[in-house]
Parts: structure tokens; sequence; C-alpha cells
């Protein structure tokens, strides 16, 4: 999002009924008296924007440059679906993409599709494995993980095409020329079955086993989308999320009431379950910056996690 922009989302937050945090929910009013004492007010200056969206280019950029330079034969890309896809008359808990691929279209009305997310003109397919997609659920279901299938998206709020926590690496770490992928769709946002914190773990480290399984001699990597905190900013949680990451802590990662993942600060599971991807592979995390992108004085906004595995 454009930093010429921030100031009128985040004034969408003042007009929200309830914000999560810190696992109860807050109206506007209400949660800026309680983070007053943290004068939120001083991170929402025209520099501070445009400073922070730049570390976040410069991070991103970065991210793109790893994985050209790894050129995996195939990823397998964890983010959560927004009812893009699935809605409330069909919401699995882990949905595996198996198609041979997955059709991605600019978002109606939305300006910065074509600029700073760097959207295709018009629909078009990107290509995805089956094959990996097929080995992945058959290993998952043998591991009493109830994974949902899909090889064709459901047309959902974007007729059928991908949601935006994949499009985003089709995008702009891989420029349109989508490295062929697995989507994997996890319902972080919607209880009563979205999946624990400690579940998404779990699921990670059976996925590094699929993948050790698989008989190809192919590269993959794994990537995972969505938050850190967000749309209210929690920066302890995301410290210790971060700490987690970096020395492979269980606890630091996981030992929390279900109720702190909620909103956006939801998606913080598609890290955890790649954290228990990496776990055991020897690959060193990185964190390549941490940038949270305040919009109003209650500490609304979205903090950025940008970390990496080599």
């Amino acid at each position: 999002m454009p930093p010429e922009q921030w100031r009128a989302y985040g004034d969408r937050a003042r007009t929200q009924p309830q914000h999560w945090y810190n696992g109860k929910t807050y109206s506007f009013e209400e949660l800026a008296e309680l983070r007053a004492e943290n004068h939120f007010d001083q991170e929402c200056t025209d520099e501070k924007f445009q400073s922070r969206f730049d570390a976040c280019q410069k991070a991103i950029a970065h991210l793109g440059e790893t994985l050209g330079q790894v050129k995996p034969d195939v990823c397998i890309i964890l983010g959560d679906d927004q009812h893009e896809a699935f809605l409330d008359d069909h919401m699995p808990a882990w949905a595996i993409f198996n198609g041979s691929s997955v059709d991605d279209a600019p978002s109606e009305g939305n300006a910065r599709d074509a600029t700073i997310d760097n959207a295709p003109k018009s629909r078009i397919s990107q290509p995805t494995d089956a094959a990996l997609g097929e080995h992945l659920i058959g290993y998952m279901t043998a591991n009493e993980f109830d994974v949902s299938r899909t090889n064709k998206l459901p047309e959902g709020r974007r007729g059928g095409t991908i949601g935006h926590a994949f499009y985003y690496f089709y995008r702009r770490t891989m420029n349109n020329k989508a490295i062929v992928n697995v989507p994997i769709m996890v319902n972080t946002y919607y209880p009563p079955n979205a999946p624990t914190a400690m579940r998404c773990y779990k699921f990670g480290k059976a996925l590094r086993q699929a993948v050790e399984a698989w008989d190809e001699d192919k590269t993959v990597a794994v990537l995972a989308s969505g938050g850190l905190s967000h749309t209210v900013i929690e920066e302890d949680l995301d410290m210790r999320i971060l700490e987690g990451l970096q020395s492979d802590d269980v606890a630091k990662l996981t030992d929390y009431p279900d109720v702190r993942f909620r909103a956006g600060t939801s998606e913080i599971k598609n890290w955890i379950a790649l954290a228990g991807a990496m776990s055991g592979t020897g690959l060193e995390p990185k964190i390549v910056d941490y940038v949270p992108c305040y919009r109003t004085e209650a500490g609304n906004g979205c903090a950025m996690g940008l970390a990496e595995w080599v």
C-alpha cells in the first residue's frame, strides 16, 4: 500500500465496531485510551510512513533476490484464504491444491494492484504441481491430518482465482513468472475450525517429512504469507514469535490461548507452520526486517515481518 494511502486506511479503523487486541475486543475509543501511554500518534507522520514503506520494499526485493538465487524447482505456499475462494458454506481447516494450474486476476477497483502489487493486466494461469499436491494430500492424510483437496478453486469472491496470500508471491517475488507451486490454504481467520498454533506447527513438521518422502529429484522451497500482528499491532507478541522462529523454541511459537490469534494476527499461524517445516532441516533462520507500520493513535496498522531460511 503506497504511504499516501495509509492515513485514509487508518481512518477506516475508527469506524470499525471491534478491534482485537491481546485476545479481547475493544471499540476504537477504548483501544486508543488503553494504549494512550504508547504515544502511537507520534508514529503516524508522513515521514515515518514513507521510511517504513521504503524499508518494506527493500526487504521484499531482498526475498525476491533470494528466491531467484535458490531457483527451486517447485514451491509450497502456505497462506490463508479470507473468503476469497472458500465461504462459510464450506470452510476447510486445510485445503491442498492439486490442479495443474491456478488462475490469477487483478482485483476490480483495487488502485494499488497496477502499481505496488504488480498485478497482471488480465486473468492469467499460473503453473501448479498436481503430482506434488496429490502426494502431499496422501501423505498428510496417512499421518492423521484431515485435509481437503481441490483441483479447481470455487467461485468465492474472486471468481475462482487465487487469493492475495498467494498471488502476492506470484507478483512481487516472481514478477508474474510464477515458479511451479502448490498452494495450501490454511483457515486462520474463521473459528471454530481454525487450527491451533500447535496444530499448525505439527502440520509443518509433517509437511517437511512429506517433502522428504517425495520420490522426485527436485528442490522444494516452502513459503509462508501473512502477518505478523495486524490490524492492531502487538509488538510484544511479534517479538516473541520472531525469537521462537530464530531459536526453534516451540513454546514461544505455540504457547498461547487460541483467542490471541484473531483478525489479521491469525496469519502468524502460517509462519508457525513454516517454522515446523524448517525444524530439523539445518537451514539457518534470518530475520530480514521487522517493520511495525502504524496508522492510528490506537496502534492500528500492520506489522511487516520478513524472514528467510537459507
